[in-house]
């Protein structure tokens, strides 16, 4: 009869159930608890979080591609744009860089503003590499997708997690976030941008939280919030929630002033 027990699974431990719809509960409790874990166990109090398309080329990748498009008739209009995108992984390599330098800075006893990503490729790949090469921590939330995203190399390791649920990878992008930093991007980061700017606009937030518009030319044609204010469906106030810029250096000024005067003081995540 022992025997016999032995040999059975615990129901704790039965993949079948917990991949069931009964066990759904379970796996969304997992995707609150097991992060929340990790980020105690590494003292990480609070992220700044960057957003963007994971299809941005480093910039070497970039002029590899173009100069392949010009020697073999390749297809040199998506090279040259390709080309040109590319300076928005550089300047997220470089933000994400200049932040995390200066986060190390702060006399703290736990970790600030530690970068955070949605864990791929392109812009997310570039600000990990970035904060990786100011040898600080950095966040990947990588999502299950068709195409199974992995996490890219530049992710702190245990800090590289993996989700199944969209909302539990939102709810961690906002709850440790005292700012966001939004580079061109597809669908995703147009949904993630606005779902942030709806929970600060109707005050769902009890904190301050800046938000970086980083490539006026991109965003000033996909979208034109001008033309909401005019028509009554946003206030003119509403405007002012996001801080456009094309410049680092810019960027990173308002991003540091921000958190000095709202953050600094408040550790700890929340909404």
């Amino acid at each position: 009869m022992t025997q016999a027990s032995d040999k059975l699974t615990k129901i704790y431990l039965d993949e079948a159930f917990l991949e069931s719809r009964d066990g759904r509960p379970l796996r969304i409790l997992a995707e609150h608890l097991g992060p929340q874990a990790r980020f105690e166990k590494l003292g990480i109090t609070d992220t700044v979080v960057f957003m963007g398309s994971a299809r941005v080329l480093p910039r070497d990748v970039a002029e590899a591609r173009h100069d392949a498009a010009r020697a073999g008739g390749d297809d040199l209009t998506a090279a040259e744009t390709a080309l040109e995108m590319s300076r928005y992984y550089e300047a997220a390599r470089e933000l994400a860089r200049r932040v995390t330098e200066w986060s190390k800075t702060l006399d703290h006893p736990r970790r600030r503003f530690v970068v955070c990503t949605g864990g791929g490729p392109g812009i997310m790949e570039a600000a990990n590499r970035g904060a990786s090469e100011a040898r600080g921590l950095n966040v990947g939330l990588n999502i299950t997708l068709p195409n199974e995203q992995s996490g890219n190399p530049y992710i702190t390791r245990n800090l590289s997690l993996q989700f199944n649920y969209f909302f539990m990878r939102k709810f961690w992008f906002v709850y440790l976030a005292k700012a966001l930093v939004m580079f061109p991007g597809g669908f995703g980061t147009m949904d993630e941008l606005f779902e942030a700017l709806t929970l600060v606009q109707t005050g769902r937030l009890r904190k301050p939280l800046p938000i970086v518009l980083f490539g006026g030319a991109f965003w000033d044609r996909v979208m034109d919030l001008g033309q909401m204010a005019e028509a009554g469906t946003i206030d003119v106030a509403d405007l002012d929630l996001l801080y456009r810029t094309d410049d680092v250096g810019e960027a990173f000024d308002f991003l540091t002033h921000q958190l000095v005067r709202h953050a600094l003081d408040r550790p700890g995540g929340g909404l």
